[in-house]
């Protein structure tokens, strides 16, 4: 077999994938619109934060559609458009997948497992489209350490797949939301962790705190800025 030298100069020119996570309402559909020619594709039908703008998306409500939409943004000439694809988001695409599974047998475990295998798979295929950026949501996960600390990261159904979640990234990014000094709610992406939020930023060119502008850090980490 014949090696292929690549170079990691060339990373970023396949596109930047990101996974954000954050509260329900926090801004992660709405940070799809600040992304370069995006293409939704929804699991969860909750455009209206995006009502004004003109992205077109692709309503997705089973592993035949979400198939379907994959081979579109990977074959079809018409979605060569499109420099982001976002699935939103990819904890109900998750859970659609795991209603599939349990469908199919009365052992839990076993359901949980098959789920498991099939969104390892699916994360890989949609993170690995070459020459677009993509960009996966996440619900938020709340939990507890041995200390009593609140911990936040990204939710999935079933605890192997919510911890295994953040490593297929480069990029993890915690919208967070919080008031000012002059109650006005303010939103900013964390892109390294602090301990209690699960972030982290491989490109090592971005600040903790990012604006919420997916546009602006992806010509940040490309070093067009």
């Amino acid at each position: 077999m014949a090696i292929k030298l690549l170079n990691t100069a060339e990373v970023a020119v396949s596109g930047i994938k990101v996974l954000c996570y954050g509260e329900a309402g926090a801004g992660k559909t709405t940070l799809i619109g600040t992304a370069p020619s995006p293409l939704i594709l929804s699991a969860e039908g909750g455009m209206l934060s995006l009502q004004g703008k003109t992205i077109p998306y692709i309503e997705i409500a089973s592993m035949e559609e979400l198939t379907e939409a994959f081979r579109f943004v990977t074959e079809s000439e018409e979605a060569r458009q499109f420099e982001t694809v976002a699935l939103d988001s990819i904890s109900e695409i998750a859970e659609v997948v795991l209603t599939t599974e349990k469908r199919k047998t009365k052992d839990g475990r076993q359901a949980y497992g098959a789920a498991n295998d099939i969104m390892a798979e699916l994360i890989r295929a949609f993170r690995d489209i070459k020459g677009k950026n993509v960009y996966f949501s996440a619900k938020l996960s709340k939990s507890e350490d041995e200390q009593g600390r609140r911990l936040f990261a990204p939710s999935m159904p079933g605890k192997t797949l919510a911890q295994g979640l953040p490593f297929y990234f480069d990029e993890v990014f915690a919208m967070r939301a919080e008031m000012d000094s002059e109650g006005k709610r303010q939103r900013a992406l964390q892109t390294d962790t602090d301990g209690i939020w699960t972030a982290k930023d491989r490109s090592g060119k971005l600040d903790f705190w990012e604006p919420d502008d997916l546009s602006s850090i992806f010509e940040k980490i490309k070093g067009e800025v």
